[in-house]
């Protein structure tokens, strides 16, 4: 599969009374958006508001980050969820506005949903406060089940991303890049004299809120199955859980993914980018002896010399990591792990919840125990009240003037585990 993906600048948002991109600026008519999320009768109010790098903002609960696309040619955008499935993603080409994001925000789902700062300490371990944002705030209907209100507003999210995407059809981009990976035995012959590498992703998918799509399909429903590279940095899957917001991979992140970008960076030059491994991560012990069977024997069809694994959550899903690890090493193939701790705040913890001799790899993303002081802020987008709840926060956490403390792991991508943030721990 062969994807271009093109890129326009986007320096700021504004409010107008038409939704256009023009010298780097979206202009967003407020009233169309708005009126576009509440075709959902299951939501009764929806607000828009901006936050800009550098302001004393804060942005909670958040639920999903998307960045706004558009599918040139080559399929549309959110297969299953919005656009129509077939033909596949991945290929053709692809517009991005670049440099803006849409930040769906609200009453909360479950705990497990997070903070962005777009000014001061906190600022620092999230992506985000150096995105622009449209924060979409939605007001459920009173008494919907939690998980029909997660629907409701992740829907919402990519309704919003995809109309503002629009803008950029027409559009001549910025930059355009270039990634293809080809049929797999063609892909071993174009290089063979360097390692086959693979990237084993593994899903969100425990339920309970603990979902992710990939192609409309909630990710429990599938077995291990071989993906191009492109298809996940096209829109094929999409984020649907309320896992820790420290490891929560937005929809943003998997458009962005970084073992995939990193891997495409060193393909040719030292590495042999084979393409990826997809799986989930489960409930029950005997799809994970079934799963981490199938992950193994696709590694061993596909030849392959080394993988990469990154896990999303932490606890549960860390045995799917280590049986992963443990089979794939036994078939031959080495592998390194990506993951984040949570030894607890003196750090004497163990740090992961499940290990295995052949983990003799691993790349850390740094520990969600840490805490930090969460200073006051001139505006709130969404609101304060659930603080306490949410995980990394406590009761008493929060002072009267609305500053904090709090664990790190409240901070939406802060130790997200596929890297995608500026953190990382040193073994001695």
């Amino acid at each position: 599969m062969k994807l271009e993906l093109g890129k326009i600048k986007i320096n700021d948002i504004q409010f107008s009374d038409k939704t256009y991109v023009e010298n780097h600026i979206l202009y967003v008519n407020k009233e169309e958006v708005e009126k576009l999320v509440l075709e959902d009768d299951k939501l009764i109010g929806c607000s828009l508001d901006i936050a800009r790098p550098g302001e004393k903002t804060r942005i909670t609960p958040v639920k999903d980050v998307i960045e706004p696309r558009v599918k040139v040619s080559g399929g549309e955008m959110f297969p299953g969820v919005i656009g129509k499935v077939s033909p596949t993603v991945g290929s053709g080409r692809t517009h991005a506005l670049d440099g803006c994001c849409v930040i769906t925000v609200g009453r909360i789902v479950g705990f497990q949903e997070g903070v962005i700062d777009m000014s001061g300490p906190a600022a620092e371990y999230c992506p985000f406060s150096g995105t622009v944002n449209l924060c979409v705030v939605i007001e459920p209907k009173e008494g919907l089940e939690t998980h029909v209100y997660e629907k409701a507003g992740r829907m919402a999210g990519l309704k919003v991303a995809a109309f503002l995407g629009e803008t950029a059809r027409n559009l001549e981009p910025d930059t355009l890049e270039v990634f293809e990976t080809k049929p797999i035995f063609e892909q071993a012959a174009m290089y063979p004299d360097l390692p086959k590498i693979g990237y084993v992703h593994m899903l969100q998918s425990q339920g309970l809120l603990h979902d992710t799509y990939y192609y409309g399909v909630d990710a429990k429903q599938f077995v291990p199955t071989f993906m191009y590279p492109t298809e996940i940095m096209d829109g094929a899957i999409v984020s649907g859980n309320c896992v820790a917001p420290c490891d929560k991979v937005t929809t943003y992140h998997h458009f962005h993914n970084p073992v995939i970008e990193d891997c495409y960076k060193h393909h040719g030059k030292d590495i042999n980018f084979m393409g990826v491994i997809l799986t989930n991560e489960n409930v029950f012990l005997a799809d994970k002896e079934r799963h981490s069977d199938m992950v193994a024997k696709l590694a061993e069809w596909m030849q392959l010399d080394g993988v990469l694994i990154t896990e999303e959550g932490y606890g549960n899903p860390d045995t799917d990591l280590m049986m992963n690890c443990r089979k794939v090493e036994r078939k031959g193939v080495k592998v390194v792990l990506i993951t984040d701790e949570f030894p607890g705040k003196d750090g004497k913890s163990q740090s992961l919840a499940d290990t295995c001799e052949e983990a003799t790899a691993l790349a850390s993303c740094g520990q969600g125990n840490a805490t930090l002081q969460f200073p006051v802020m001139d505006k709130i987008i969404g609101t304060m009240e659930y603080i306490e709840s949410q995980i990394g926060g406590w009761a008493g956490c929060v002072n009267e003037d609305g500053s904090f403390e709090a664990e790190i792991q409240i901070i939406i991508a802060s130790t997200i585990a596929n890297g995608f943030n500026k953190l990382a721990a040193r073994g001695y």
